[in-house]
């Protein structure tokens, strides 16, 4: 018997070690939401920058760190042309706060890099993508399923952690249960010439 798996989805995890990074991320970002009343988007109770992070000086070195992934996931994916960032920005999440469910139009590859994460504050839920799926729910055997089963998928936020994606996958971030703020970055990969 052979069995074929096709359509995959990717999700791709990074590590960054780099303590002094995260903690000058902290101070810029803690220092930026004093300045600015930030957006609501997806955000309940949260506070969301402005979307040109990755154009401020003092985060081109996270900027750069997210471009060297970008490159790894471009030639896993056989994707011509070259990544560009089309928008960046900070979260900053208090007990109590999330993001609803959605997903990242006219982008292609999406992701959350975190630099605070308390424990409890809040996993990234990614949804099964195939819809079709969603008319039947079959009982299963008990016991852990394998992964090519799951109808959704929860990441664990971690410090220096990135996790990317791509942008037509509905993602929601779970609330807050901890007693400290989380803060990630998110941020939005386009293919050179994408929309020409």
């Amino acid at each position: 018997m052979n069995r074929d798996l096709y359509f995959p989805t990717p999700i791709y995890t990074f590590y960054n070690n780099d303590n002094s990074l995260n903690e000058q991320l902290e101070e810029d970002i803690l220092k930026w939401m004093k300045e600015d009343k930030g957006l609501i988007r997806t955000n309940i109770k949260g506070w969301h920058s402005s979307t040109d992070m990755h154009i401020r000086p003092e985060f081109k070195r996270l900027t750069k760190a997210l471009f060297e992934a970008q490159f790894k996931i471009f030639k896993e994916e056989h994707l011509d042309t070259e990544p560009y960032l089309g928008g960046m920005w900070a979260n900053v999440n208090p007990p109590g706060s999330m993001n609803r469910a959605h997903q990242h139009p006219n982008s292609l590859w999406s992701g959350v890099y975190y630099i605070k994460t308390p424990e409890n504050c809040g996993d990234l839920k990614i949804e099964d993508p195939r819809s079709a799926a969603s008319m039947c729910f079959p009982r299963h055997k008990k016991g852990t399923l394998p992964s090519r089963l799951f109808r959704d998928i929860s990441y664990k936020p971690e410090k220096g952690k990135c996790i990317m994606f791509p942008s037509w996958l509905t993602h929601c971030v779970e609330p807050n249960e901890s007693n400290d703020i989380r803060i990630s970055v998110s941020f939005n990969f386009l293919q050179c010439g994408m929309f020409v």
